[in-house]
């Protein structure tokens, strides 16, 4: 049977999200899933529909979402369906809800020289094969400054300052350029490149990238063999989720 993939893209159209998202659905299709893309955030209105999937890919800028869509896409993301995302179309959606940054794992807080900078992506030795021969390699484009939790699994940085500005002030910092987070019994998956279509077509972007849909993908296995109701059945009450703040 194959996995199923929900990719919903949106937002700022300077991220192209139609054509990232293309090129997503191919990797996933080349990989024998079955993708539904959507243009809505209502396609995260039906949680039941939510929990049936094994992956849910968010490409969507800059926009605002109801309070009980997130709270539908955590539930199934902590049942164990993967969640995973790139650049601003992932940890860059919501800055108004913080509940959605909890789970993602970091926000977009800034790009020192905008779009052009050249920097390096350095891959980390880690307890993850997820970028097992991967060597590092530099890239031409937005550089980003992320605010992040403490809990992620950092695979890859970049260092801080390439760009002059008042942040080169303070001393020099290795930024998360790609992490994992657990939230529940679902595999979070985050990459800070894909400024645009071009971007994400690199080689090595593009191997990141479907690296990260399949490893993400596992976690529905895992949740099959625990009872999943009892652990992880009330992510208002376990996260404080929905509150009033």
């Amino acid at each position: 049977m194959k996995k199923k993939a929900l990719i919903v893209w949106g937002g700022w159209d300077g991220h192209q999200p139609e054509q990232v998202a293309e090129i997503f659905k191919g990797i996933l299709e080349e990989e024998n899933f079955q993708v539904e893309l959507s243009n809505s955030l209502d396609s995260y209105a039906d949680k039941e529909k939510l929990k049936s999937l094994d992956l849910i890919i968010p490409h969507w800028t800059m926009g605002e979402i109801q309070k009980k869509y997130v709270l539908n896409i955590s539930e199934a993301v902590a049942s164990g369906v993967g969640l995973v995302g790139c650049h601003g179309g992932m940890c860059d959606s919501f800055r108004n809800n913080v509940d959605w940054q909890f789970m993602t794992g970091g926000n977009w807080v800034a790009h020192p020289g905008n779009d052009g900078v050249e920097y390096t992506v350095n891959i980390k030795h880690s307890s993850s094969p997820l970028l097992e021969g991967l060597s590092d390699f530099k890239i031409v484009s937005e550089q980003y400054y992320l605010h992040y939790d403490p809990a992620v699994e950092v695979l890859a940085t970049t260092r801080f300052p390439v760009y002059h500005g008042p942040h080169a002030a303070n001393k020099v910092v290795d930024m998360p350029v790609i992490w994992t987070k657990r939230w529940g019994l679902g595999n979070v998956f985050y990459c800070s490149l894909g400024h645009q279509a071009n971007i994400i077509a690199i080689p090595e972007v593009s191997l990141i990238m479907r690296r990260g849909f399949l490893w993400s993908a596992e976690g529905k296995k895992r949740a099959e063999e625990l009872d999943v109701a009892a652990i992880y059945g009330n992510v208002r009450a376990y996260t404080g989720m929905g509150d009033s703040q």
